[in-house]
Order: structure tokens, then C-alpha cells, then sequence
């Protein structure tokens, strides 16, 4: 395609000078444009495109930037960002030193918000809001909120704030019944009742038609379409309770139409909720066909819609979140207690392995990680062993949730922390760079991070053996390089390290996956006759004291290694034990810095932290 149109669009501007009519092909190009760059630079795709047309209709019908567009999470901006002056650097987007793939205000000023967790729109747009009511500014504020977004409590929140300040808030619900899996919940079941009744749509649209070219009109089919929800649905608008005005639902790929109903919107005062009906992954039929592998397919053929996978000879090692979920569906076989929770992520943890064999144990509790802690409380004081699995960047939503409902009252929950670490291309937004260091200040926690699949397989299965309390086990993003993990299950002891490698005159002792790069960095040394001693410490909490003492006394330099926060975490951990016993040993901690990292690869953001294979081997060389 030429792209006869968004080749010169640069900024909305640009795009405002087209004819309404125009719209047309705009939305054809930029939704070939999104496919062109995302099948070959892997990205959040199925999002994107579903609002193709009601990204243009925004920036058509409103002044941005001076007007304000918030994005709840942010993976459905890409239309967004490629018709505000970043077309040409769309094939950078998630690549190191590239544009983020999350709308970042210090990248653009068109991105009103900073975001990549879900439900903070409405929250953010009426600070904005309110702010622009108290410096006379006469901006208006738009939250775009998708279905899935609004099963978290934040929405709500601000919700019920902007009600009840009668703030100039325009609220869009994209509502394609899907978050990144199906939607669950009784809101979702809400809306599908009001989006699916034939009667009540036909019935609106006939009123509508018939009122709305009459001046002053559209107020009184607005009261008429509220009397037409209570009956036809049988209960009053959920949006009207928080004293917001409900208009929809409305076709979402209908680009005039948004822009002329935005247009009529902004200028009604107080706060609104358009209701809009799009559908996830439109105008790629494989997108539209299996929405959850297309959320974020990886590279795609543009045609065919065949995912594109690396070709290897060498067996493909298994990832840590398939072993977490067919190892606790062996584990719920052999134990009735064993129940699994997720907030919404049902296919990136794995647990819909378990959702498929057995439904009545493992629940889907929405966009709600603090829910799903406290649930998981609730579950545990009542005699259940909940098994509750929240990505690490998540899991800092629910802390409050961790110390005051779980902690405090020794529950046996087992939190599994996926995604702990550099998760690479999500950047900054969703590293789960902080959970060892917030985690092992908790009284009756016990912190873990599994060096391998295999070992992650043995926690999950020891932690059931006996009463524990809460325990976080916390492991990364992809793989490892273990292909055969179903081994036996074996108890393991809790807050002991192992010894992977003997040698001398430097100690190193890591945690997690960075084993793997510390047993790589003593492979590069063997060569120049370096071999030092490697311990996988397994807890950062207890740390095993046995060990410490034995590396405190028997090497003089200690290095630790960590993919996660140095201060604080696990480094800190060991720092603290040789303050309190009074060792006097030389140690460098090496993990990620006092900073917000970037997006790229992983091993990418391993080199630019400084804990990566080599960095590790320069260092112990630096040493010896």
C-alpha cells in the first residue's frame, strides 16, 4: 500500500484538515500500516488495531495536544503514536533505544500520561480534569478505557470521585469483551447485556433518529433512552449511578460517526461514558479469529497470518510458566486443598491448564490483584492452599493486600511471581525489578527464586508439604535452558542454598535465573585457570546462615548477583548478615542499578545493567 494519506499525516493537524469523508481510507491505511511494521517488529497487536477508528475520530474531533487523550494501559496506542509525528520511528517501537510500546509523555507531548498498568485512566484524566479547572484552561479530558480495564477497583474509584466533583470528563468504554484473555465477571456480563439486546439498540436508534434533528432534542432522547434501559434491560445504568451521563453503545468502527458523536460530546459539560463496540484484532481475519494469540503474536506473516517461529535444531527449552502451570495441576490431583488464582492472566501465567481441567479449582478474578490476594486470604483461613500467581510488576498493586491480609495472620499462600526481573521489551512499565526488595521486609514471608525450571517444579511441590505460611516464589520471563523438566517431585529444604561450582578465592553467590549467567561467565574463565565458588542461595529470605558463614570466613571477596533492585534486594540481604555478624569481607553487589530501565531484550538489559555473562567474568577477573 502507498499510503496515499498517512504519509502526510505528521501530527493530528494534519489530520484535521481532511474532509470527514477521508476518515475512510485514513482508517484502511493506518490498520495496514500497524500490520506492515507489527508482523515483522513484534508488538501488542490485536489492541491497536481494534481502535484504529477511534483513535483517528479522536484526534479528528478534539484539539490535542492541548486537548488530552489518556490511555488506559497503553497497548492499544500504537494508532495513537503513529499519527503523532512517530510514523517513521514505528519500527523502532520496543527496541533498545527505540520508542516505548506505552504512551510516555517524555517521548511525546501528545501522551497525556505515563502508563502500562491497567485501570489508572479515569483516575489520571480527572487530576488532569480538575487541574484544568483550576487554571481556568478550557481543555477537554478524555479517559479511553477498555471492558477489561473496568473489572479493577481504580476505575471504579474514579468513577466515583469524578461523580461526585461533576467533573468535565469524557469517559470512552472500548468494549471488545476482551482484556488479553476472555473477560470474566459480572460487569462484563453487564455489558454483553446491554451491547447483545437487539431490542433495546433497535429501539434507541429509532428514537434517536426520530428526536435528533430536532434543536434542544438530544436531552430528551437521552431521558427516553434511560427509561428504554430499565425496562428492556430490566435494571438502571451502572454509569448513571456515579452521576455520569451514558451514551451507546455505539458502532467503534464507524470513524464519522465517532468523530461527529465526540464532536457533539466534548462540549456537553459534567461528566460522560461512551460506550463503544469494537472488536479486538479488526481487519486481520487470524487477529479477529483467536484474539488472545494475536494480543501479542511475536512476528507474523502479514498474509497468512502464520506465526513466524525461530528455527533450531536443538530441542526448544521448556518456560517457566508452562512448568508452574502443568506442575500445579499435577500437584491439585494429589491435593484437594490446592485451589490457583490469577488477576487476568490466565494464558501469560499458565493457569489456564488448570481453568481447562478443572474450572470449579481455578479462578480468573479479573484486573484485581489486590482482590485476588485478599481472595486468596479468604481461601486460605478457610482450610483451601491457595496458589495465587500475579506477575511481579502486578504484585506491587497488592502489597497492602500481602502485609495486612496475608502476613499479618501467617496464611499458607503461595504467591508465584512471574515475570520477576527484566522482562525486556515492556520496558520500565512492567520489569519486576522491586519484588525481592519489598518482599523480604515482610514478617512471615518466605522469599524464594528458583535458578531453574526444575527447581522451580520441586518449590511448588514442597511448599504443599507442610504448613509454610505465605511464601513468594519468584521466577522470569521465558525460559531457561532446561528442556527435560518433569522429573520426580522431591522436598527440598526451605532456606538452604546449593553448591554449584567449587573454587577459590572468590565467592559468588546468585539468585534465580541469573545462575545461569554466573555458570556461563565460570565456562568464559575456565580457559585462564579462573575458577572461583558458585552458590545458588535459592532464598533471599531466610538466607541460609550455614552458608554465609562458611563464604564469609573462607573468601575474602564475595560478589552477589541479582536480577533484581541492588538496594534493598538480595545484595542488601548479604551486606545486612555480614554488618550484623561483623565481617570484614570485600563485596560487590552486581543487579539492576537505582533507575528505571529501558525497554529492549532481555539479554540487552542484562549487558546495560551490568550483570550480564561477561560482565560477571570481567568482574571476577577484576578480582582474582
Amino acid at each position: 500500500m502507498e499510503y496515499e494519506l498517512l504519509k502526510n499525516i505528521n501530527n493530528p493537524d494534519d489530520l484535521r484538515k481532511l474532509s470527514i469523508d477521508q476518515l475512510l481510507q485514513v482508517s484502511k491505511e493506518l490498520r495496514s500500516y500497524i500490520i506492515d511494521i507489527v508482523s515483522n517488529n513484534p508488538g501488542h497487536f490485536g489492541a491497536s488495531l481494534g481502535v484504529v477508528e477511534l483513535t483517528i475520530a479522536l484526534h479528528y474531533a478534539l484539539n490535542t495536544p492541548y486537548d488530552k487523550i489518556v490511555w488506559d494501559v497503553g497497548h492499544q496506542a500504537y494508532g495513537h503514536k503513529i499519527l503523532t509525528g512517530r510514523r517513521d520511528q514505528f519500527n523502532t517501537n520496543r527496541k533498545l533505544g527505540g520508542i516505548s510500546g506505552f504512551p510516555k509523555p517524555s517521548e511525546s507531548e501528545y501522551d497525556a500520561f505515563g502508563v502500562g498498568h491497567a485501570s489508572t485512566s479515569i483516575s489520571a484524566a480527572l487530576g488532569i480534569a480538575v487541574a484544568a479547572k483550576r487554571s481556568k484552561e478550557n481543555r477537554k479530558v478524555v479517559a479511553v478505557i477498555g471492558d477489561g480495564s473496568m473489572t479493577g477497583g481504580l476505575a471504579f474509584e474514579g468513577l466515583n470521585n469524578a461523580g461526585s466533583l461533576n467533573a468535565d470528563l469524557l469517559v470512552i468504554l472500548n468494549d471488545n469483551n476482551m482484556a488479553i484473555d476472555p473477560n470474566t465477571g459480572a460487569l462484563n456480563e453487564y455489558l454483553m447485556d446491554i451491547s447483545t439486546s437487539k431490542t433495546y439498540n433497535r429501539v434507541k436508534k429509532d428514537v434517536w433518529r426520530i428526536l435528533g434533528k430536532i434543536p434542544e432534542a438530544r436531552n430528551i432522547a437521552q431521558k427516553i433512552d434511560n427509561g428504554i434501559k430499565s425496562i428492556i434491560l430490566r435494571h438502571s445504568n451502572v454509569f448513571e449511578s456515579f452521576n455520569f451521563r451514558y451514551f451507546g453503545p455505539v458502532d467503534g468502527h464507524d470513524v464519522v460517526y465517532l468523530s461527529k458523536i465526540i464532536a457533539d460530546l466534548k462540549n456537553l459539560p459534567g461528566p460522560k461514558v461512551l460506550h463503544v463496540i469494537t472488536k479486538k484484532g479488526k481487519g486481520f481475519k487470524q487477529a479477529e479469529l483467536n484474539q488472545t494469540q494475536f494480543h501479542a503474536p511475536g512476528k507474523f506473516d502479514k498474509v497468512t497470518g502464520e506465526i513466524i517461529k525461530s528455527k533450531s535444531d536443538r530441542p526448544t527449552p521448556v518456560k517457566f510458566q508452562d512448568v508452574f502451570g502443568h506442575t500445579i495441576v499435577e500437584l491439585a490431583k494429589q491435593n484437594e486443598k490446592i485451589v490457583g488464582i490469577t488477576p487476568a492472566m490466565p494464558s501469560g501465567s499458565s493457569l489456564n491448564i488448570m481453568m481447562k481441567e478443572m474450572p470449579d479449582r481455578a479462578f480468573d478474578v479479573g484486573i484485581a490483584e489486590q482482590h485476588a490476594v485478599t481472595f486468596s486470604a479468604g481461601l486460605a483461613i478457610s482450610g483451601q492452599l491457595p496458589y495465587c500467581n500475579i506477575y511481579s510488576t502486578f504484585m506491587q498493586r497488592a502489597y497492602d493486600g500481602v502485609i495486612h491480609d496475608v502476613a499479618i495472620q501467617n496464611l499458607n499462600v503461595v504467591f508465584c511471581l512471574d515475570r520477576g526481573g527484566l522482562v525486556g521489551d515492556d520496558g520500565e512499565t512492567h520489569h519486576g525489578a522491586f519484588d525481592l526488595s519489598h518482599m523480604r521486609t515482610v514478617p512471615n514471608l518466605i522469599v524464594a527464586a528458583p535458578m531453574d525450571v526444575i527447581d522451580l517444579r520441586q518449590m511448588l511441590y514442597t511448599v504443599q508439604t507442610a504448613s509454610y505460611g505465605p511464601v513468594a516464589i519468584r521466577y522470569p520471563r521465558g525460559s531457561g535452558s532446561i528442556v527435560d523438566w518433569k522429573v520426580p517431585f522431591e522436598k527440598i529444604a526451605f532456606g538452604k542454598a546449593r553448591l554449584i561450582a567449587e573454587g577459590s578465592r572468590v565467592a559468588v553467590l546468585s539468585i534465580g535465573i541469573t545462575g545461569e549467567l554466573v555458570k556461563e561467565a565460570a565456562e568464559q574463565l575456565k580457559a585462564d585457570g579462573i575458577q572461583f565458588q558458585h552458590y545458588d542461595m535459592r532464598f533471599v529470605k531466610p538466607l541460609d546462615e550455614e552458608v554465609m558463614h562458611h563464604v564469609c570466613q573462607s573468601f575474602l571477596h564475595i560478589i552477589t548477583v541479582e536480577d533484581g533492585a541492588v538496594q534493598g534486594g538480595f545484595g542488601s540481604a548479604v551486606l545486612e548478615f555480614m554488618a550484623k555478624h561483623q565481617y570484614k569481607n570485600t563485596i560487590d553487589t552486581m543487579g539492576i542499578p537505582d533507575k528505571f530501565i529501558p525497554h529492549g531484550s532481555q539479554s540487552e538489559l542484562y549487558q546495560l545493567c551490568g550483570f550480564d555473562s561477561n560482565s560477571i567474568a570481567e568482574k571476577v577477573s577484576s578480582i582474582w
